[in-house]
């Protein structure tokens, strides 16, 4: 299992259509085949920031997920609400307490 980690910075005024977005997808992703948990994150300084943390079973399930209708709707939707380009990272848990 690993965990991965987008973060996104939206432009001001778009803020309240992506959490309507996010909102409406959430239990979807989550419930995506290979995905085991997802939060979403708001920045504690700007309140444009934010980032999804999701663990997956393994790499090709979110290959998977990032091929699918969901994912391609979903970014369809938000990709035009950024400031700037989206920045993810693919992490393994080194130590959890």
């Amino acid at each position: 299992m690993f965990t991965r980690i987008v973060k996104m910075e939206f432009h001001e005024a778009k803020i309240s259509a992506f959490l309507d977005n996010f909102d409406t997808v959430k239990e979807k992703i989550r419930n995506f085949p290979g995905c085991h948990f997802l939060e979403l994150y708001r920045d504690k300084d700007d309140s444009s920031i934010f980032f999804t943390y999701s663990k997956w079973e393994n790499v090709s399930d979110l290959e998977t997920y990032r091929n699918s209708a969901l994912f391609k709707n979903v970014w369809a939707t938000t990709k035009p609400m950024f400031r700037s380009k989206a920045v993810a990272w693919s992490v393994d848990t080194e130590y959890s307490g």
